[in-house]
């Protein structure tokens, strides 16, 4: 398990360009970040393990089920504790302000689903020839095995037509550009992916 210092919850907005004091220019998406409730501690002497359960994200208590009563979030999530470190307090609230501009984070959400897909979309597979009398099947991903391959059967990891998207991706090594506390807002370098109001993980 990986510890981390720090953690936020927050939306995936529009991207936007932000320039450095020396005029150059990057790349960046804009996070509607928190405020997140801490919701319950974790302790080793009870759960068996040290985290932070937080709440994120108003829900209605007529639809908060029975297990997750006084919990009317619409997002509950765990993470870990670094060794060591001070646990927040319950009922206590984490905002953007644990953030500042330059620190190195990673991003996880889900991408955008794309349906089912052919091989040249969901590889990348170059086609076929549009020659020798062939006309219509350029995007076919040919052979996929034989009896020389497998035993004729179609071997595990096969590349294949399917649905694309719609999985769980982290991209590392982002940086944070700039920390608005008073909007809840975070800028992020680079793209992010979802698509806008999709849920994002922040961790540090």
């Amino acid at each position: 398990m990986k510890f981390i210092k720090k953690f936020m919850l927050g939306t995936k907005g529009r991207m936007t360009q932000v320039f450095d004091d020396k005029g150059i220019v990057s790349a960046a998406t804009i996070v509607t970040a928190g405020p997140l409730t801490v919701t319950q501690i974790m302790g080793k002497e009870k759960q068996g393990y040290e985290a932070v359960q937080v709440g994120f994200g108003a829900k209605k208590e007529t639809k908060v089920n029975k297990a997750q009563t006084g919990k009317p979030f619409r997002v509950l999530r765990e993470f870990p504790l670094e060794s060591g470190a001070t646990a927040p307090e319950a009922a206590s609230t984490i905002d953007v302000s644990i953030f500042v501009p330059g620190d190195v984070v990673a991003v996880s959400a889900i991408s955008k689903g794309k349906g089912f897909q052919g091989v040249v979309k969901r590889h990348g597979f170059s086609g076929g020839p549009r020659s020798h009398g062939q006309k219509n099947k350029e995007r076919s991903p040919g052979s996929i095995g034989g009896g020389g391959r497998a035993g004729g059967r179609v071997v595990k990891g096969m590349r294949m037509a399917g649905r694309m998207g719609g999985d769980r991706i982290t991209v590392k090594n982002l940086k944070v550009l700039q920390v608005d506390v008073a909007t809840n807002t975070l800028v992020i370098s680079g793209a992010l992916p979802g698509k806008p109001g999709t849920l994002i993980e922040i961790r540090a």
